[in-house]
C-alpha cells in the first residue's frame, strides 16, 4: 500500500497544476535567505518601517503594493494605479485551524488573524518574476506571494506558497489572490453598485458558456451605507464556487469585472474546486480567488515542520474594454500552454458519435463512414465510445448503454469487428487519414473485473468506502498501480492500432474528494487533479505525436489548467444544430480557436441553407465532423467538401487569432449571432441567423476596413457599407449563415 497521506509538496514545488502555468523556478527558500536572514518573531517585529509603496510589472501592467512595517503586513494597492487605501488587503489572506478573522467578517474569506500578523522578510524581482516573502511569529508560517508577468501582455499570474515552521499547522484557506480599490481602478465616481457590472457564465450541459452581466446591487452587493459609522461595509459577499472532479459544470471558471473606464477579468487555473467572491470593504471593492477551502470544498492541509503547500494559480487581464481584455486572456492561454503540432496544423476530424452512430459502431457501419469523411476532407477518424463492447443489447443505470458500468479493460469487441478492430484502423490509414479512439480512463465499471483486480487504495474512497457514482468507481492516480493500469492501456492501443487520436472523456463528477487523511478530503481531490495532468504529460512525453482530445460530458471540464496541456478541447454535446451555434459563437471566451472543437453535423434532411448553417458553426474552431456522411446526396456532399476547402485554406492563421463580438455575447435565444477572429492581418467572421422576421443585419466592422469577401457559402450576400463602418449581411432563409473575410485596407487580395 502506497503512502499517500504526506504527499504535500514542499516548500520549493511550484504549483503543478501544469509545468506551464506555474513556475518550475522558482526560487527555493534557500535562495530566499540570500537576500535577508531566516526570520524569527525577533528579527521580524525588529523590521523598520519601509517605503509607503513599490512598483513591479512590465510595460503595460504595473503591480503596485507595500511591502508593511512593524504594525502591518505587505498589501496589494492595485493594477495600473494604486487604487486601493485604507481597503488594501494583504498579499495573501490566509485560514489556520484555530485562528479566526478579525471583526465580523461574515462567510468572506478576509480579514484573517494570521494575514494581518505577517511580516515583511525579503523580496524577489527580475523582468518577469515577483516574489514577496512574508512571516507570521505567532505560528511561525512563511508565506510567499508570487507574481508573473509576459513581456507586453496586460496579464497577471498569481499563486501563493505556505511553509509550516517550528510547529505543525492546519491550513484551511488561502487565497492566490486579493485585490481591493477595484470601484476607483476600473473608473466607478459615484455609486460603484451601479456603475460596476459583474459578468459570468453559465455553464450546464449541453448550454455552456452563457454570459450574462448584471450591476453588482442586481449580484446582491450594495453600499448599506455604515462605513461612515465606523463599519468595514456589507459583510455580504458574490460568491462563486465550484466543487468537485467537474470545474465548469454550473459555472466557468473565470468571469470579469466591468467598470465605466476598464474591465478586469479573470480565471482560476485548475482542474478541480474553485472559489471566487467579491465583497465591498471601507466603501470599495475587492476580489479573492483560490483553488479549494475548508467551508466550501471540505479542503484541509496538515502540514508538519518544514512541510509546504503551494496554491492554485490564477490568471488576470487589466483592460480598457472587454474585448481586449479577453484577447488578452486568449494570448495567455497560448503562452503558458504545452507545445503541440496539433494547435498549429488544426487537422480536421471525424467522430462518428454526434448524431452519427451514438455509440453504436460496427464494421459494416464504419467503412462507408470512413470513405465518406476521407472525401469531405477529413485528416482524423475517430471511432467513439462502444468499440469496446461486446453486450450489444441492453441498458445500463439512467438510461445508459448496457456496457456503461462495465468499462475498464479496453479491450476492443470481437462481435462488433469480425475482421479485428485493426481491419477499421487500416482501412482509415489506407483513406489517407489517422486512426483514433474514445477513451474514459479515469473510470472503472462497477461489473468491470479490474473492479476487483486493482487495490482498493487505487480508488476514491471516503471514511473507507469505495465511492460508487452512477455504476462507476474513480480511479485514483495518485496511485501507482491506477496510473500502471492507464500507462500500459495507452501504449498498448496506440502501438496496436497505430493511433495518432485519442479523445478523453469523463462522465462523472466524484464530489468533493478522497480519503486523505490527515487532510481533508478536497485535498485528496486536489491532489488527484495535479495527478491527473502529470499523468496526461506523461502520455504525451511518451507519444509526443498524439493528440490527446479533452472531453468531460461535453464542456464540463473546460479550465486552464486542462487546456494547457491538451492541445483540443471539446465544447458540448448539444445536438441540435441551431442552438450549438450560440456554443460556438461564445465558446472563444474561454477556449482558443484552435483547441474548441465544434460539432459539424450536417444531415440528408437539410435544406442548403441549413447545411451550411451548420458547417458554419465550426469554422471558426476545430472542425470536428459527424453525421452521417455516408448518407448526404452528392450536392450535399459538395457543400461540406467546399466548406473544408476554405477551412484547409485559412485554419493556420486561427492560431494567432483573438476574437470579439460585434453584436455582443450571444444570448441563448438570439435570432442573430456574430464572431469574428482577427488574425492581424484581416479579420474572419461569422454570421448566424436562426429565426426572426428580419433578414438583412448591419454589424460593426473593424475600422480600417477596406473590402470584404464571401468565403462560405457561395452565393451569400455581404457588402460595405459607403462609410466602410457597417457590413450588410443578407440571409433570407429563417436558419441561415455566412463566413466572410474583411480585408484591411492595403492588404493584398487572397
Amino acid at each position: 500500500m502506497t503512502d499517500l497521506a504526506r504527499n504535500t509538496g514542499k516548500t520549493n514545488r511550484t504549483s503543478p497544476e501544469s509545468t506551464r502555468t506555474s513556475p518550475e523556478d522558482t526560487r527555493t527558500m534557500a535562495e530566499d535567505t540570500r537576500t535577508a536572514p531566516e526570520p524569527t518573531p525577533s528579527s521580524t517585529q525588529a523590521q523598520p518601517d519601509r517605503p509607503s509603496a513599490e512598483t513591479w510589472g512590465n510595460s503595460v501592467l504595473t503591480l503596485h503594493f507595500t511591502l508593511g512595517s512593524e504594525s502591518g503586513p505587505p498589501r496589494l494597492l492595485g493594477l495600473g494605479a494604486p487604487a486601493a487605501g485604507r481597503d488594501a488587503l494583504p498579499l495573501v489572506e490566509v485560514e489556520l485551524a484555530g485562528h479566526g478573522r478579525s471583526g465580523t467578517s461574515g462567510k468572506r474569506h478576509l480579514d484573517g488573524l494570521v494575514s494581518q500578523r505577517l511580516r515583511y522578510v525579503a523580496h524577489t524581482s527580475d523582468a518577469e518574476r515577483l516574489t514577496v516573502r512574508m512571516h507570521d511569529p505567532a505560528t511561525d508560517l512563511t508565506v510567499q506571494a508570487h507574481y508573473r508577468v509576459a513581456p507586453d501582455l496586460p496579464v497577471l499570474t498569481a499563486w501563493a506558497e505556505l511553509t509550516a515552521g517550528d510547529r505543525e499547522i492546519r491550513v484551511e484557506q488561502v487565497s492566490s489572490f486579493a485585490l481591493s480599490g477595484l470601484a476607483a481602478a476600473l473608473g466607478a465616481r459615484n455609486r460603484w453598485e451601479e456603475e460596476l457590472k459583474l459578468w459570468t457564465a453559465d455553464n450546464p450541459w449541453s448550454g455552456e458558456y452563457r454570459w450574462s452581466g448584471m450591476p453588482l446591487r442586481e449580484a446582491g452587493l450594495i453600499d448599506v451605507g455604515m462605513t461612515r459609522f465606523g463599519q468595514t461595509g456589507s459583510k455580504n459577499r458574490v460568491a462563486l464556487t465550484s466543487t468537485g472532479s467537474w470545474p465548469s459544470s454550473e459555472k466557468l471558471p473565470m468571469g470579469w469585472l466591468e467598470g465605466p473606464a476598464r474591465v478586469l477579468a479573470w480565471q482560476i487555473e485548475h482542474n478541480g474546486s474553485w472559489h471566487a467572491e467579491l465583497a465591498d470593504r471601507f466603501d470599495e471593492v475587492c476580489l479573492l480567488l483560490s483553488g479549494p477551502g475548508q467551508r466550501e470544498h471540505q479542503w484541509s492541509v496538515l502540514l508538519a515542520p518544514g512541510e509546504g503547500f503551494t496554491s492554485v494559480p490564477v490568471g488576470l487581464a487589466l483592460a480598457h474594454d472587454r474585448d481586449a481584455a479577453l484577447a488578452a486572456l486568449t494570448r495567455h492561454r497560448r503562452a503558458t500552454r504545452r507545445p503541440h503540432p496539433d494547435t498549429v496544423e488544426l487537422p480536421v476530424v471525424f467522430n462518428d458519435f454526434m448524431n452519427c452512430l451514438m455509440g453504436d459502431p460496427t464494421t459494416d457501419r464504419l467503412l462507408p463512414l470512413i470513405d465518406a469523411a476521407a472525401a469531405a476532407g477529413a485528416e482524423y477518424f475517430c471511432v467513439d465510445a462502444g468499440w469496446y463492447d461486446d453486450e450489444r443489447a441492453g441498458e445500463g443505470p439512467g438510461g445508459v448503454p448496457g456496457w456503461w458500468d462495465a468499462v475498464g479493460a479496453w479491450e476492443p469487441s470481437r462481435g462488433r469487428f469480425p475482421g479485428g478492430l485493426a481491419e477499421v484502423t487500416d482501412a482509415i490509414t489506407t483513406a489517407g487519414m489517422i486512426p483514433g479512439l474514445w477513451l474514459e480512463p479515469e473510470v472503472v465499471g462497477i461489473r468491470s473485473d479490474l473492479a476487483s483486480a486493482l487495490p482498493d487504495e487505487a480508488f476514491f474512497r471516503r471514511d473507507g468506502v469505495r465511492i460508487t457514482e452512477w455504476g462507476r468507481h474513480q480511479l485514483d492516480l495518485r496511485h501507482p498501480a491506477a496510473v500502471a493500469h492507464l500507462d500500459a492501456t495507452v501504449d498498448r492501443l496506440v502501438g496496436e492500432f497505430g493511433l495518432g487520436y485519442l479523445k478523453l472523456d469523463y462522465n462523472i463528477d466524484i464530489g468533493a474528494g478522497t480519503d486523505a487523511h490527515p487532510h481533508g478530503p478536497g485535498h485528496g481531490l486536489l491532489e488527484y487533479n495535479r495527478a491527473y495532468l502529470r499523468w496526461l504529460e506523461g502520455v504525451l512525453d511518451r507519444h509526443p505525436g498524439l493528440v490527446l482530445e479533452g472531453c468531460a460530458a461535453g464542456g464540463m471540464r473546460v479550465d486552464h489548467a486542462t487546456l494547457a496541456t491538451v492541445p483540443v478541447q471539446s465544447l458540448t454535446d448539444q445536438q441540435d444544430e441551431r442552438l450549438i451555434a450560440a456554443i460556438a459563437a461564445a465558446a472563444p471566451t474561454a477556449v482558443p480557436p484552435e483547441q474548441g472543437a465544434v460539432w459539424a453535423y450536417p444531415h440528408p434532411g437539410q435544406s442548403d441553407a441549413e447545411l451550411a448553417f451548420t458547417m458554419v458553426s465550426a469554422l471558426l474552431g476545430r472542425v470536428h465532423l459527424s453525421g452521417r456522411l455516408d448518407l448526404l446526396s452528392p450536392r450535399q456532399l459538395g457543400l461540406v467538401g467546399d466548406a473544408m476547402a476554405e477551412y484547409h485554406a485559412y485554419r493556420r492563421t486561427l492560431a494567432h487569432a483573438v476574437p470579439s463580438w460585434p453584436l455582443g455575447l450571444p444570448g441563448w435565444r438570439d435570432d442573430w449571432l456574430a464572431l469574428a477572429l482577427d488574425t492581424g492581418e484581416e479579420t474572419l467572421l461569422a454570421v448566424w441567423r436562426r429565426g426572426g422576421r428580419e433578414s438583412v443585419r448591419e454589424i460593426p466592422v473593424p475600422v480600417g476596413t477596406g473590402g470584404v469577401t464571401v468565403l462560405y457559402p457561395a452565393g451569400g450576400e455581404a457588402a460595405l457599407d459607403r462609410s466602410a463602418a457597417w457590413l450588410r449581411v443578407v440571409l433570407p432563409e429563417p436558419v441561415s449563415a455566412v463566413l466572410v473575410r474583411l480585408r484591411r485596407h492595403g492588404a493584398p487580395l487572397k
